[in-house]
Order: C-alpha cells, then sequence, then structure tokens
C-alpha cells in the first residue's frame, strides 16, 4: 500500500530479457539503502517486488502484462522514474490510498505553465472515465493529485472512445513539479494512471445491481459479502 507522497526520483540503469518480462536495475539511493528482498517498491506508480540491491540500486522483475498495460513498457536505459516504499504501519496519509496497481495509461494532451504552478491536461481510456471526479484523487505515475478538472460525459448517442474526448487536469506545485517526473512532461508522453480503489469498487457494485443480481446471489451461500467486489480491480 502506497500514498502517492514521492520520496526520489530514480533512474533506470539497465533492462535485461527475463523470461517474457524484464528485470529492471533502478537507482535510486534513499530507497535502495534499507531495502530487503521481498519488498515492494512503487516504481511510477507500478507496485515492483525487490529482488536484489547495492548500496544505491535495487533490482525487480517486470511481468509481461504489466509491460503490456502500463506505460514502464515503453522505459529505456535512463529513463527516469518516480520511487514510493510501502507505508508503515502507522504513518501519516499524506495522499490518498495508492495500491499500484495500474489501470491504464493515459497521454499528456498539453502543459499550460504558470506563475506558481503547471496545469497538465491527460487523456483518460473512456472505460475509467466514469471514475475520474472534479476534486477527486487520482495517481499519475504514482503520485497522488487531486483533479482540478474533468471532461464531461458524453451526450446520450454521442460516439464515444475518440483520442482526447476524456480527459482530466491537475494543477502542479512547484514542490510537485521539482520533486517527481511530472515536471519534465511534455505533450505526447504516456502515463501510468491508478483510479480511486473506492470508485472501482462501487462500479463493482452498480455492475451486479444493473444485472439484477444482489449480494448475497452473488457471494453465494454462506460467502462473505465483502468478496463481492473481489476481483474489481483492474
Amino acid at each position: 500500500m502506497f500514498t502517492g507522497i514521492i520520496e526520489e526520483i530514480g533512474e533506470i540503469t539497465a533492462i535485461a530479457p527475463a523470461g517474457d518480462g524484464w528485470r529492471l536495475t533502478v537507482r535510486a539511493p534513499k530507497a535502495a539503502s534499507d531495502a530487503v528482498h521481498g519488498e515492494s517498491i512503487a516504481v511510477s506508480g507500478v507496485c515492483l517486488t525487490v529482488v536484489g540491491s547495492t548500496a544505491d540500486t535495487f533490482d525487480t522483475d517486470v511481468m509481461k502484462q504489466t509491460l503490456d498495460v502500463a506505460a514502464i513498457g515503453g522505459a529505456t536505459v535512463g529513463t527516469r522514474v518516480n520511487i514510493e516504499k510501502a507505508m508503515p504501519v502507522g504513518a501519516r496519509l499524506g495522499g490518498h490510498i495508492v495500491q499500484g496497481h495500474v489501470d491504464g495509461v493515459g497521454e499528456v494532451l498539453e502543459v499550460r505553465p504558470g506563475a506558481q504552478w503547471s496545469v497538465l491536461r491527460i487523456s483518460l481510456p473512456h472505460d475509467l472515465a466514469p471514475l475520474v471526479v472534479d476534486k477527486g484523487s487520482i495517481s499519475v505515475d504514482g503520485t497522488s493529485l487531486t483533479v482540478s478538472s474533468v471532461s464531461a460525459p458524453p451526450a446520450p448517442g454521442a460516439q464515444t472512445g475518440a483520442k482526447g474526448a476524456d480527459w482530466f487536469e491537475v494543477s502542479l506545485i512547484p514542490e510537485t513539479l521539482a520533486a517527481t517526473t511530472l515536471g519534465s512532461r511534455v505533450a505526447g508522453d504516456r502515463v501510468n494512471l491508478e483510479t480511486d480503489i473506492l470508485a472501482r469498487h462501487v462500479e463493482r457494485l452498480l455492475a451486479f445491481r444493473a444485472a439484477g443480481v444482489s449480494e448475497d446471489t452473488a457471494a453465494g451461500p454462506g460467502a462473505d459479502r465483502a468478496a463481492i467486489t473481489e476481483g474489481g480491480s483492474r
């Protein structure tokens, strides 16, 4: 579990084939200094497991499915990445609940620099658009951000899924611009997106209700009702 508060900017220093996936070496001295085998580290919003480390680097395996659905699949040696270690029990939740499970990839459509901040407009995959709301939380490359504007829902009967039709905006303060890779993003860059877990659970529940399936029926006799939403994450 993560909070979306980036601890440092790391750099991918090596990429080696590992079966149908990759083994990455990431230089991130702060995270690597006390990294232990088996722990989780979010790399630009992707929860990965440490399989080895040195004083200033850690190694992690990335499966093909992750490479296919996350922007990290386009990384090269030298790519800069946002780094966050897992949240310790009892720590303050400075951002929002981030799982490190990427829902999809967005594209930076526009960067509007201002005197004190920059505004990024980012495209949304159409199936994620209902899960993003104005003033809600979203993780972009692992960074917890507040949505400052969002595209309107399509009109009834309108064509959906056109590139750039679904989008959201985030306003980035100087600290975020300096402390994360978002400060160097330009139009056309691809970014990892993770929507609010609460919105995903609500979507799953409403899908069952729309299908006329009650919670008890969906869970089965004697099953824990909380299990209805199992598998609802994308």
